[in-house]
C-alpha cells in the first residue's frame, strides 16, 4: 500500500470521526433546548369551592319577528303612472315621493274653473255697483256670490285630486313589494307598493295555559334571534291574548328595538328567554370546568394536594353554568383554571 493510499484512509477516518462528534454535539444541544416536564413538579391551578344554592331555571318560547309598521300604498285616483321613483329594497323616508300619476286633465279642469271664477268675479263687481244704484235687484248679487263660492269649492276639489296624484310614503321604511311599473294604469284602491318599517319589531309567541302566568304586561324579557344566538335583545310585553287558539295556546307579543343596521328581519325566528329562580337547593358549576365527554362528564377536584378526576352527573344546563346532580358534595374543591399539564393524581398548588 502506498503512502498516498494510507493518507487517504487516514483522512476518511478523521472525517467520519469529526462528523460523528458534530452530530453528537448537535443532538446534545437540541436536547438541552427541549422542555422536559418534571412529573414531580406541582401544577398551579385555580379552584372554586362547591357551595349549594338556589338553582336557576331557564324556559324558552319560540316565536316570529314581525314589523310594527307595514302597509300597502294604494292609489286614490285613476290615471296613468308617469313615474315610479323607488324599487324593491329602496329605503324611503316619511313624505318622500314614490309614484307620480298623470294629472294633465285635472290641470285643464283647474284652468277652466279659474276662467269661470274670473267671469263670475267680474259679474259680481258689476252687479254690486248696479245694486248700489238700485239699478238691479239684490238677488242677482247673491246669485253671483253663490256662483263664485261654488266655483272656488270646485277648484279646491280638483286641486286636492292633483295633490293625491303624487303618492308619498306615509312613514319611513323599506320597499318590500312593488306591484306596478311606469306606464301602467292605476285605479282607486289598487295596491301599488308595500312599505315595511323594521326599526321596531313585534315578537309573538304562543304560550300554553299553564305558562301564561309567567308573563305580565310591560314586563321585560330577553329575546334572541335564532340566526344571532350570541346577541340578546330586550322585549317588552305589550299584548297578552284574551283568547286561545285551537291548540289552547295564547299569543303573547313583545315590542323589540332592532339592532343597528336593522340586522333582524321580519319573518325571522327567535326565542323568548325567561329566567326563574327555583325554590330548591342544588349544586351548579361553571361549564368551563367540565372535562371528558358529553356522555361521561368529569371535573378535576383537589384532594390532599393532588388532582383527582371525578365523574359527575349533569341534571341540566343554564347558559354558562351546569347543574350537577351527582358526584360532587358541598365543600369540594373543583379546578376552574390551569388545565395545561394537569392529569389525574398530579401534585397541585392552589393559586
Amino acid at each position: 500500500m502506498t503512502w498516498k493510499n494510507i493518507l487517504l484512509i487516514i483522512g476518511l477516518i478523521a472525517l467520519i470521526v469529526l462528523t460523528a462528534f458534530k452530530l453528537k454535539t448537535n443532538k446534545e444541544i437540541a436536547q438541552n433546548r427541549v422542555y422536559h416536564y418534571d412529573k414531580d413538579q406541582a401544577v398551579g391551578v385555580a379552584v372554586d369551592t362547591i357551595q349549594p344554592g338556589l338553582l336557576m331555571n331557564e324556559q324558552r318560547f319560540s316565536g316570529v319577528f314581525e314589523p310594527v309598521k307595514e302597509t300597502r300604498v294604494n292609489a286614490e285616483l285613476q290615471g296613468k303612472i308617469n313615474a315610479v321613483d323607488v324599487d324593491l329594497g329602496s329605503k324611503v323616508r316619511k313624505g318622500q315621493v314614490l309614484i307620480q300619476l298623470d294629472h294633465s286633465l285635472l290641470d285643464l279642469q283647474v284652468q277652466s274653473i279659474e276662467a269661470e271664477i274670473e267671469g263670475v268675479e267680474s259679474d259680481l263687481w258689476r252687479y254690486t255697483a248696479l245694486a248700489a244704484e238700485d239699478a238691479i235687484q239684490g238677488v242677482k248679487v247673491k246669485k253671483a256670490q253663490f256662483g263664485l263660492q261654488k266655483a272656488q269649492i270646485q277648484k279646491s276639489i280638483v286641486e286636492e285630486k292633483i295633490s293625491k296624484s303624487t303618492i308619498r310614503a306615509p312613514f319611513g321604511g323599506v320597499i318590500t313589494a312593488k306591484m306596478v311599473e311606469e306606464g301602467a294604469f292605476a285605479a282607486p284602491g289598487m295596491p301599488l307598493l308595500q312599505i315595511t318599517n323594521i326599526h321596531q319589531l313585534k315578537f309573538t309567541i304562543n304560550v300554553a295555559e299553564r305558562d301564561l302566568h309567567l308573563f305580565r304586561m310591560q314586563a321585560k324579557h330577553t329575546i334572541i334571534a335564532d340566526v344571532f344566538p350570541g346577541e340578546e335583545l330586550t322585549g317588552q310585553v305589550v299584548m297578552i291574548g284574551a283568547k286561545a287558539n285551537r291548540a289552547h295556546h295564547f299569543p303573547v307579543q313583545f315590542l323589540v328595538s332592532n339592532r343597528p343596521g336593522q340586522k333582524i328581519k321580519a319573518g325571522m325566528f327567535g326565542k323568548a328567554v325567561l329566567e326563574n329562580e327555583l325554590a330548591e337547593q342544588g349544586i351548579s358549576i361553571p361549564a368551563s370546568a367540565l372535562q371528558g365527554s358529553a356522555e361521561e362528564p368529569q371535573v378535576y377536584t383537589v384532594r390532599d394536594g393532588r388532582a383527582v378526576l371525578q365523574p359527575i352527573t349533569i341534571a341540566s344546563r343554564y347558559r354558562n353554568q351546569v347543574v350537577v346532580s351527582g358526584g360532587l358534595n358541598a365543600g369540594d374543591l373543583i379546578v376552574t383554571e390551569g388545565f395545561i399539564n394537569l392529569y389525574d393524581g398530579v401534585n397541585v398548588t392552589i393559586q
